[in-house]
């Protein structure tokens, strides 16, 4: 036997790692290791047991030469002479000696005693017992005889049947040993009794691919005892072998990380001998399926006398049940990420002997957490990633033997207790993203001297901060952000005992200058205080040697902090959105290491001279939203992102920026810049995003020459300038383009069809031009044509013609049948130190933590865009993700509308307006179901609304005025509640909102028994006849009234007539009559 004692040097927790390590003839029997997790994968993989555990009941000597060597053994220790002992104490002893001793099954030999005894003893004594000694210790450990025949056949036929991956085949040597010539009990992986049969397999992580079937030879070794097949390559559709019922006598058994499909078989649960199971797939692929352990009750409710299991990356989907409970020898439970669901039975929190349990990753798994009793044996408690909710018992302090604590993304309330300042051995603490209230400063921290992570961000914590946070001599990182801590930090600590490198407290409400204990933490590397409110920093503040990243972003600082000239080493400064005021200081431009500023959302107004050589390593420069003016001095010439958007700047675009060969992303919107823009810019190869929108900038933009190998640009804005020419024939090289906005500018030319081929595009923006023609290009036999496209925006152009069917077929992401989710950003990544994040062009990676000492920096630019909807102008700093559009207003667009249009489900705004589109407004229509806004008013649309419009529920706005529809507006519908401004300019449509009289100057509804729609006809019959009547009855009046002679011939005719009717007219009339034409006659 020997003993091997290994120091802790990887993780300084309360008790030092021993590995005890028994071997007998260079065969390994049992290995005990302790070991602290910090995550719940790193928990899964630290539970996996030693393939061989202790195996001494096969291990068979003679009774009667044991207790020879015993007694043997007590007749030489009985002659030492022992100290007189109380009666208490020599209880106690008794009572240790009896917790010491193992049963049989637990020790190896029983001259393991004597070890211990032999070290007192005198040296004399010692070598005089030395032989006995020996030949006790052969004894009484067993002699192996040779492995059995069968046993020995049963291996090889095992082994012939393997086959193994390409990698298995140059490494795995294990089975080089398997030789029929040699005795199988000495070959590596095999372990056997004293009588020869093979009691132990370890075949874990040899590239074995094939996979094992019930047929396989393995399983007629009946006597295996442990069974290890462990983290093998065994390929897709490989099933755990229904035969594993065969071996009853087993104790351990290992399938885990061996990408096994379908069910766990039932026959495991005829193991009733197991001990430990591990079937965990923490390992398998996003793609894979996991295993299904169905029944999940009756599987392993026989195996009460389980130790350990391991259970984690499966498929349960079912509640826990609670015999776990019962099962007395129970230490360890795994069950993470098996898609648990319901409550968790609490009595199983309280097992006397369960040390470690990991339900961590099980997002519908509620519960709660019970009582603890004094003096509790568990070591390890993760419920990461479940609905775990309620609070934390103040009972938690009684946990005294805990050392990782992970309740993070639960739904946790209440304080945290007190009584988490008595779990002196606590390594991991995790309670973030919870909502844990209440202040922490009454918590005793500086007990929890073993702490190694502390995580509390992002719930309601509020208070101070205690000092003694920045004290514990293990803590590296202090993450407190996202919570409501208020107040000033403390003005002292003990930082000699500091151990933090990195401090977190960004998010809160912290206040006042920053103390200068911070200061006295000389091993600091990152400081984040940003979004607090932090006023200053003190004056003389010493230099952090070790300080790298600083984020003082969103506080209230006025000033730059003097103390960062001297931080020869700081890689990242931010300190946006602030109201510091006046120069940005030359000394920022000396610091040779700086490799990211941001100093966006001031109020700076120059940059102070001399321009001495800018840093050589600095690749991000934020200068956005500040009040700059001047030319643009400043280009440092390995910059990777440049943003001096949003402020004053004046002058032509330097061509310096082209000397700038890595640069990725280049943003000068929003100044007052003048001139052409350099053809050395959109020869740039690795340029992926430029944005000159919102200058003065003229010029051809057909002089742009985009190179032959544009396999970067993904992002060009020119909108809102002053430029001319055609659209650019290069520009079609660039295959990886998303977003392109020319909008508001002069470019006379044809719809771009060169730019059919880019599948990738998502906003095209051409609103504003001279563009004219049609928009239909030549037909093209794919479906990928635009079928990521969520914006189109071609509106006060001059096109013409009909607007085609087939290509709005391809547009996939308006049809719903392409995830746009993330469309709104371009990704860029580069190598750096850590990650940088600014308010509206770039964002944190949220998969790396904050304290990250080189990664990739990653961050996304979301471009900008003017949309018209619902009648008003729209400015979008920022692309909703979910946005779709589609503009052609302000066109000379004829036809009808294409009914292909009503299959783009996912459509949000759609505006026709000011066309001259004709016919029926398609029924289809009533498909987009996602139509906030519809704009149909100013063209020739004839017939009626169709009812199907009434299935549109979000629509917000609507407009089909000025058009030629008739009919009644379907009432009872979310049509009618629009108002009348909807619905006017259209002569023949009623109903409500519209009047019904002739006020507004609409006609009345149609007679009763009319038809709805017998008015889209003109009758000209009718019209006919009233314009001769009309015509007729002119003439007629006009004679009379203008021609003497016919009025005279018509009074006389109408006279003679109107006498012969009634004579009595003659005796009235007659002498007023005569009496007339005399007067007449004397007047001539």
């Amino acid at each position: 036997m020997e003993t091997t004692y290994v120091p802790n040097t990887v993780f300084p927790g309360p008790t030092p790692i021993s590995v005890h390590t028994y071997s007998i003839r260079n065969t390994p029997i049992s290995v005990h290791t302790y070991s602290i997790r910090k995550t719940s994968k790193e928990a899964s993989q630290a539970n996996k047991i030693s393939p061989v555990e202790d195996l001494s009941p096969t291990l068979k000597a003679d009774p009667c030469l044991i207790h020879f060597c015993n007694v043997l053994i007590s007749l030489v220790t009985v002659k030492r002479k022992r100290p007189k002992t109380s009666k208490v104490c020599k209880s106690k002893r008794l009572q240790r000696d009896k917790n010491n001793l193992r049963p049989p099954h637990q020790s190896l030999s029983s001259s393991n005693t004597f070890l211990t005894r032999l070290a007192k003893m005198k040296t004399l004594q010692s070598f005089g017992l030395l032989f006995f000694f020996t030949i006790c210790h052969i004894v009484t450990t067993g002699v192996y005889s040779q492995c059995l025949k069968d046993q020995q056949l049963s291996l090889l036929h095992l082994k012939n049947n393997l086959t193994f991956d390409d990698l298995g085949s140059l490494v795995s040597s294990q089975f080089v040993s398997w030789d029929s010539s040699t005795d199988c009990c000495s070959w590596i992986g095999v372990t056997c009794s004293s009588n020869g049969s093979v009691v132990g397999l370890d075949i874990s992580s040899q590239h074995i691919s094939g996979g094992i079937d019930s047929s396989s030879s393995l399983f007629d070794l009946q006597h295996l005892q442990s069974l290890n097949l462990a983290d093998n390559s065994f390929v897709e559709g490989s099933r755990i072998p229904s035969a594993i019922g065969k071996l009853t006598n087993l104790r351990y058994l290992n399938f885990s990380d061996n990408h096994y499909f379908g069910k766990i078989p039932f026959e495991i649960s005829r193991l009733t001998r197991l001990e430990i199971l591990d079937i965990s797939q923490s390992s398998y692929n996003g793609d894979r399926k996991p295993l299904e352990i169905s029944k999940f009750s009756m599987l392993f409710q026989n195996l009460s006398n389980l130790t350990v299991l391991n259970l984690d990356g499966n498929n349960i989907s079912a509640p826990v049940p609670g015999f776990f409970a019962n099962f007395s020898k129970l230490t360890t439970l795994n069950l993470s990420d098996c898609g648990l669901r319901g409550t968790f039975p609490k009595q199983i929190f309280q097992v006397p002997t369960l040390q470690t349990i990991d339900l961590s990753l099980n997002t519908e798994l509620r519960g709660s957490l019970p009582e603890f009793p004094k003096n509790g044996s568990l070591r390890s408690l993760i419920l990461s990633g479940t609905s775990f909710s309620g609070l934390l018992p103040d009972s938690i302090g009684n946990l005294n033997m805990l050392f990782t604590l992970d309740l993070s993304e639960c739904n946790f309330t209440g304080s945290i207790p007190k009584s988490i300042g008595n779990l002196t051995k606590l390594v991991d603490l995790d309670a973030s993203s919870n909502m844990f209230n209440g202040p922490i400063s009454s918590i005793h921290w500086e007990n929890l001297i073993n702490l190694v992570h502390l995580s509390l961000y992002d719930n309601h914590l509020v208070g101070s901060i205690r000092s003694s946070l920045f004290s514990l001599p293990l803590l590296p990182y202090l993450l407190l952000s996202d919570n409501n801590f208020s107040g000033q930090l403390p003005e002292t600590f003990n930082v000699s005992s500091s151990f933090l490198t990195s401090i977190d407290l960004s998010f809160n409400h912290l206040e006042g200058p920053v103390p200068m204990s911070i200061f006295n933490i000389r091993g600091l590397e990152t400081l984040t205080l940003s979004s607090n409110n932090f006023s200053a920093f003190p004056f003389n503040c010493p230099q952090l040697p070790n300080l790298t990243e600083i984020d003082l972003s969103h506080n209230s600082l006025r000033t730059f902090p003097v103390f960062l000239r001297n931080q020869t080493y700081l890689t990242k400064l931010d300190l946006s959105e602030n109201q510091i005021q006046g120069q940005l200081p030359n000394w920022i431009w000396k610091l040779d290491s700086l490799d990211y500023l941001n100093v966006s959302h001031n109020a700076l107004e120059s940059l102070e001279g001399p321009f001495i050589n800018p840093t050589s390593s600095m690749s991000r420069l934020d200068l956005h939203s500040n009040q700059l003016k001047g030319p643009i001095l400043i280009v440092p010439p390995n910059a990777e992102y440049l943003d001096y958007s949003k402020n004053h700047f004046s002058s032509s675009i330097p061509v310096s920026i082209c000397y700038a060969t890595s640069l990725l992303a280049l943003d000068l919107s929003s100044n007052s810049l003048s001139g052409e823009i350099p053809q050395c810019l959109a020869a740039m190869s690795r340029l992926v995003i430029l944005n000159v929108r919102k200058n003065n900038i003229t010029g051809m933009i057909s002089n742009l020459e985009f190179p032959e190998n544009c396999e970067s640009l993904q992002a060009l804005d020119l909108s809102q300038n002053q430029i001319e020419g055609q659209f650019p024939k290069s520009l079609a090289r660039c295959r990886w383009l998303k977003f392109l906005n020319l909008a508001e500018n002069q470019i006379t030319d044809t719809f771009p069809c060169l730019l059919k081929n880019i599948s990738d595009l998502r906003v095209l923006a051409l609103r504003s031009n001279n563009f004219y023609g049609g928009i239909g290009c030549p037909v093209v036999k794919t479906n990928a044509t635009w079928s990521a496209l969520q914006i189109i925006d071609l509106a006060y152009n001059n096109f013409n013609g009909e607007v085609p069917g087939f290509p709005l077929t391809t547009w996939q992401a308006m049809k719903g049948n392409r995830d746009i989710s993330d469309s709104n950003y371009i990704e860029l990544s580069s190598l750096g130190h850590g990650h940088i994040s600014t308010s509206t062009s770039a964002a944190l990676n949220p998969n790396e933590p904050a304290y990250s000492d080189r990664a990739v920096f990653t961050f996304s630019y979301e471009p900008a865009i003017t949309i018209t909807s619902k009648g008003l102008k729209w400015d979008l700093a920022k692309i909703i993700s979910v946005l779709t559009l589609i503009d052609f207003s302000c066109n000379n667009f004829n036809g009808s509308i294409p009914k292909e249009m009503g299959a783009l489900k996912s459509l949000y705004f759609l505006n026709l307006s000011s066309n001259a589109f004709t016919g029926e407004i398609p029924s289809s229509f009533g498909n987009m179901r996602q139509l906030e806004s519809l704009d149909l008013s100013h063209n020739k649309l004839s017939g009626q609304i169709p009812q199907q419009l009434a299935n549109l529920s979000f629509l917000a706005f609507l407009n089909l005025s000025n058009n030629q529809l008739v009919g009644k507006i379907p009432a009872g519908t979310q049509i009618s509640t629009f108002p009348r401004d909807s619905f006017t300019g259209n002569k023949r449509l009623w109903g409500p909102p519209l009047t019904m009289d002739n006020k507004a100057g609409l006609s009345p509804p149609p007679l009763n028994g009319s038809r709805p729609n017998s008015t889209n006809e003109i009758d000209w019959d009718l019209i006919s006849v009233e314009i001769g009547f009309v015509f007729g009855f002119a003439v007629a009046v006009g004679s009379l009234v203008f021609f003497k002679r016919w009025s005279k011939w018509y009074y006389r005719a109408m006279y003679k007539i109107l006498v012969r009717i009634f004579p009595q007219l003659e005796e009235r009339i007659g002498p007023h009559r005569r009496h007339v034409h005399i007067n007449q006659r004397w007047r001539r």
